[in-house]
């Protein structure tokens, strides 16, 4: 088993129809996520949600690649160093 890694996901959501599947994916993954704040901008028609995780890289890097294959969607991780 590879080591855990803290990593915040951004997410941007365009297409509210996809709020369903994102919210799945989410569930699905929600053993390794330690935080998420939503921030609705009504005006613009986008969410933008913020999702930190404490989990092997390669679990992260699969909610990020099943996020971004959503329409309307984009997801991009950010990776806490590891040499501390």
């Amino acid at each position: 088993m590879s080591e855990n890694r803290l990593a915040q996901v951004g997410i941007i959501v365009e297409n509210k129809a996809a709020v369903e599947t994102l919210n799945s994916l989410l569930s699905e993954f929600g053993e390794y996520i330690i935080g998420r704040m939503g921030l609705p901008l009504a005006a613009r028609g986008i969410n933008v949600i913020s999702v930190v995780m404490d989990a092997p890289a390669d679990r992260i890097n699969a909610l990020t690649g099943k996020l971004g294959n959503l329409d309307g969607v984009s997801a991009k991780t950010l990776f806490a160093r590891t040499d501390k």
